[in-house]
Formats: C-alpha cells, structure tokens, sequence
C-alpha cells in the first residue's frame, strides 16, 4: 500500500472494506489547493459500498469485542508504530492534497502516533472496578464492580483539515474499547484519510475492524441511521452535525462543530507574547481551524499599542506555497473557500469595517488579514469565518470581554493574556467554553485532555479517555459468593 503514494505519485486510491482494497465505482480527481496539479483519482462510493462496509463492521465486531486489553493494546501499538515508519509519505501527501504548510503537516503526523499510543496506555488500567458496599447491611457475600464494554460499530465522520489526528482521536479510543469502525473522509482529503486506513490495514487490524468508504452525504446519512450503527461521532460543520444529532434521538452522537474562538488581552498582559500567540493561533494553516482565533478582545488601555504589534506580526507572517521553509499561511481548501473569505471581507467593509493589512488574494491564497470597525451584524463578527481573518475588538473591563464571548452562538475555547490570579480564575468561572487556556492562544490542544465545546460548537467530549468513555457503556457487575 506504501508504494501508492510515493515520491508524490498516486494513480488511484481505493475504498478499504473487510481488509481488502475496493476500487470505484465512481472516482474524483484530486488536486493540490495550492499549485493545481493532478494529485490522484479517489475512489467515491454509493449505498452498495457503505453496505458492505457496515456488514463487514458486524460481522468484525462479534470477534473484535472479545479480544483481551493486551490484544487490543499491541494492535494500537502496532499501528503507531507504524505510522512513523511512514511519517515522510503521511507529511507530503497532507501538505500536497489540502495544503497545509509542512511544519503543520510535521506536527500533525507526530500526534497521529501519538493519539494510539495514548489509547493503547489507557489499556494498562484495570477494566473492571470495584465499589465498596461494606456501608449497606446487605453486602456480606456480594461484591460490587463496574466495567465500560464496547457498544459497536462507531461511524467516524471526519473532515478535510486534519485527516489523520481528527480520525484518530476517533478510531484510537474507538478501537481501545473494542468497537469496529466504518471511517467516511472529507470528499476534500480522500487521499490522505484512505492511505491511513489502508496502512491500519497493514499494520494488522483484523478484517472488517476498520473499514473506509469515500462517499457522499446521503450515503453517510442512511448510515447512521442504519440499525448496525451504534454510534456517530462527526466532526465538521455545525448546521450538518445538528441536523445529524436531530435524526438520530436514541443513539450514541458525538459532535465536534465550529467555532469563533477569542484571545481576552487585559491590561496586564505581556503584550509581545499575546500578539504573537494570537496572530500564530489566527493564521496558521490559513485559520482553518476550528479554535482558530478569530477575535482578539483587547482592554481599550491597550488597545493601540497592542493592535500595532499584531499588525506587524500579521505583515512578518509568511504566507503563499505550504511546501516552502517557513510558511505559516497557506492556500484555503477550494476556490468556493476562497471566493467565500474574500466576500466576508467585503461585507465586513460595506459595514464600516477597516482593514488594517492584508485583504487581497492570491490564486487561493488569502493574504493575512486583520480588521477593525466590524459592525456587530457582519458575517465576520458573529459567524465563523474558517479563513485567515483576524477581527480585533476594543473591550472597557473584563464584564464587557465576558460579555463578549458568552453571547457568542459558539463555545470551543478561549485564551486569556492576564498576569492576575483573581482574572485567570474568573475566566475558567466565568466563560461558558469547553475550554479555557491561560496565557496562551486558544488554537492549543493536547490530545489527552477532554476536547469539546458547548452552544453550536458540540456536544460530548473527544481527548482519547474522553472519547472512549463517550464511545463505551458503564455496565454494573453484582457478584455473589
């Protein structure tokens, strides 16, 4: 399977289903965001193959789920191994197909190991608990204990802009739990999502245990809703994540959805290091991330000092080829992402807003844009702009950055620049976010922490033990004698 990506060269890349490459029916010309070069053909399937896929899942999981911890650790560890053994092909083939710059794509390669080397550690941990019950008069003979058993098949739905450790954090838990996994990729990064699933395949997944399918919406739809399916866990658009979760009432859903993440610069903050974390955390990868910031509140004491120092950082950030020493901005995915960043700007403009640098376009690279004046009811202002769009916001006192942040319809995470105790307690009270980082920009993760949002930004939790906990039932276990 290496040898289909090699020297960046791929002809056709096929469906994985039952540990055997599928090809077709139907096939979609991939091409770099950035160059426009033909990549590879991905393989695009209907409801025949998503059947098929399912079943083999089925079929995989009445053995799967009896496999010891060891068994399902050595795997996990297997295929780590694995990916970097591969590390140099995983990079060029996600920084060619969604241009993303090669340090991102570096850094990402490195967490997709890492991400089964944490779920194979959770595999150390006793699985069977024990409760006391010596407080009940009832309990001499009996003994008390509880276990997290695997539900079934998890459809993985994953999308474009990290398609190995967004996949991972699915499939690492999901596999540690003993459930199967049907994985449907971006139609926008094919080609890197598949390669990973063929090289799980190699690595010695069992047939059936991960199954992938490129295929539509509709198909991934009836998949969910098809009895088989256990669970859904989706990371990608908030209005396609809600329409999913309304579809299915009774069963297992986890949502990873979008967000308009905020660095909060108070008075007190080293203003240097704000500024510099906050353009990084905007314009990394191009913003297309979803904890990406896209507003910078900043306590109007500061508010000039500190928008000349992102400014200057923003016209030092190198942008244009994601293959070249030192790009942090890269292209955006398609030219429908690019028109649609380009026309936010504009409404931004049409409504009063300034744009302090940046706001041109080059082939489907959007330069570093930074705005202020944005009026409350442009798109940029209350929508996620998924592009690299920075508005800055002038705030009086930390009521008003509150204020801010809770009435925004999203809720990932969001960075506080503060010196003072009393402020950083207060953000981590105060903010109603999944997750508050002190000190630093809001685009940071580590990938054994309970990842998540509230409002229209999801619901349940990934971070590998979070998601294993979401993708497991808790079962009691009452012995007596």
């Amino acid at each position: 399977m290496v040898a289909l990506w090699c020297n960046g060269v791929m002809k056709r890349c096929p469906h994985l289903i039952n540990g055997q490459e599928v090809e077709g029916p139907d096939y979609v010309e991939v091409v770099n965001p950035y160059s426009g070069e033909s990549l590879a053909q991905a393989s695009v399937g209907g409801w025949r193959e998503m059947d098929s896929a399912l079943e083999a899942s089925a079929q995989a999981f009445k053995s799967f789920r009896k496999t010891s911890p060891k068994e399902r650790q050595s795997l996990l560890r297997a295929i780590a191994a694995k990916f970097r053994d591969n590390e140099s092909m995983l990079i060029d083939l996600a920084t060619k197909e969604i241009g993303k710059p090669t340090a991102y794509s570096r850094a990402e390669v490195a967490r997709l190991s890492l991400t089964f080397d944490l779920a194979a550690d959770l595999l150390d941990n006793p699985q069977e608990i024990e409760l006391p019950i010596a407080f009940d008069a009832r309990s001499p003979g009996y003994t008390c204990s509880y276990r997290r058993c695997s539900v079934g098949i998890i459809l993985a739905v994953t999308p474009y802009n990290w398609p190995y450790n967004l996949a991972a954090h699915k499939i690492a838990p999901a596999l540690a739990a003993g459930n199967t996994v049907l994985l449907k990729p971006s139609p926008l990064s094919p080609l890197s999502s598949l390669t990973m699933a063929h090289l799980m395949n190699e690595a010695g997944c069992p047939p059936g245990v991960v199954n992938a399918v490129n295929c539509g919406g509709p198909e991934t739809e009836r998949a969910a809703l098809d009895p088989r399916c256990a669970m859904v866990s989706f990371t990608g658009s908030d209005v396609v994540g809600w329409h999913l979760k309304s579809l299915l009432p009774t069963k297992k859903v986890a949502l990873e959805l979008g967000g308009d993440a905020m660095s909060v610069i108070m008075p007190d903050a080293d203003l240097d290091w704000a500024a510099k974390r906050t353009v990084l955390g905007k314009f990394g990868y191009a913003g297309q991330i979803c904890i990406s910031v896209q507003h910078a509140l900043i306590h109007e004491s500061v508010y000039d000092e500190t928008r000349d120092r992102i400014v200057g950082e923003t016209e030092a950030c190198r942008y244009g080829d994601p293959e070249a020493d030192g790009t942090i901005c890269g292209p955006l995915i398609n030219a429908a992402a690019a028109d649609r960043v380009m026309s936010w700007i504009d409404d931004a403009q049409s409504g009063g807003g300034r744009v302090l640098t940046g706001g041109r376009r080059e082939g489907l690279v959007v330069t570093p844009t930074v705005m202020e004046d944005v009026a409350s009811g442009a798109k940029l202002s209350c929508q996620e702009v998924f592009g690299p769009v920075l508005n800055l916001r002038k705030v009086s006192d930390w009521d008003e950055a509150v204020q801010a942040v809770n009435s925004s319809a999203f809720g990932l995470q969001t960075g506080v620049f503060s010196r003072d105790p009393e402020v950083q307690e207060a953000a981590i009270q105060d903010l109603n976010v999944g997750g508050v980082v002190i000190n630093d920009m809001p685009t940071f993760r580590f990938d054994n922490m309970p990842y998540g949002g509230v409002k229209r930004s999801g619901f349940g939790r990934e971070g590998v033990l979070f998601a294993y906990e979401e993708m497991t039932e808790l079962k009691a276990v009452i012995r007596r004698g």
